[in-house]
C-alpha cells in the first residue's frame, strides 16, 4: 500500500513538471526536493515507522476501547445503584405511609378513649353532684323536721300548761319528751 502511495505522490507532483529545462537534473530544485522526499519516505519505511505508527494507533485504539468498556461498566453499575436507591426510596415511602396510617389509627382510638373517659368522668361528677344535692336536701328536711318538732313540742307545752295542773302537766311533758327522744334516736 505504501508503494502505491509513493507512486501517486510522485505522479501528482505537477508543479515539478512545469519547471524550465529538463526535469531530471541536479540543477532543478523541484527534482532535488522530490528526491529528498522519496528518500525520506524510504527511510521511514526502512525504519518501519508506519508499523510503529500503526502499533501506536492500535495501542491507543485499544486504550480507548478499554476506556469505553470501563465507562460502560461504570454506567451499568451506576444504573444498578440508581435502581437500588429508587427501590429503597419506594420502600421508605411505603413504610412512612404505613407509619402515618398507624399513627392516624392510634390517634383515632385515643380520641375515642378520651371521649369515653370524658363521658365517664362527667357521669361521675353528675352522680357526685346529685349525691351532694340529695345529702343537702336530706339535711334540710331533717333540720325542718327538727325545727317543726321543737315548735310542736313548745306549742304542746303551752297548750298542756294552760289546761293542766302543774303535777299532771309535768307528768305528760316528761312522757312526751321520752317518746320524742325514743323516736328520734
Amino acid at each position: 500500500m505504501m508503494k502505491k502511495l509513493i507512486a501517486i505522490l510522485a505522479l501528482s507532483a505537477t508543479p515539478a513538471l512545469a519547471a524550465d529545462g529538463p526535469f531530471v537534473s541536479l540543477a532543478n530544485t523541484n527534482f532535488i526536493v522530490l528526491l529528498a522526499f522519496l528518500l525520506f519516505i524510504g527511510a521511514l519505511i526502512y525504519l518501519k515507522v508506519p508499523g510503529l505508527l500503526t502499533a501506536q494507533l492500535d495501542k491507543r485504539a485499544d486504550g480507548i476501547r478499554a476506556d469505553l468498556e470501563e465507562a460502560k461498566a461504570l454506567r451499568e453499575e451506576a444504573q444498578t445503584v440508581l435502581a437500588s436507591y429508587e427501590r429503597k426510596q419506594r420502600e421508605v415511602q411505603e413504610q412512612s405511609e404505613r407509619i402515618i396510617a398507624h399513627a392516624k389509627e392510634e390517634a383515632r382510638v385515643a380520641g375515642e378513649q378520651a371521649k369515653e373517659e370524658l363521658k365517664a368522668s362527667m357521669a361521675r361528677r353528675i352522680a357526685s353532684a346529685e349525691d351532694q344535692i340529695a345529702s343537702a336536701q336530706a339535711k334540710v328536711v331533717k333540720e325542718v323536721r327538727d325545727e317543726a318538732i321543737q315548735v310542736a313540742i313548745a306549742a304542746a307545752r303551752q297548750v298542756i300548761a294552760k289546761q293542766m295542773t302543774a303535777a299532771s302537766g309535768n307528768k305528760l311533758v316528761d312522757e312526751a319528751i321520752a317518746t320524742v327522744e325514743a323516736k328520734l334516736h
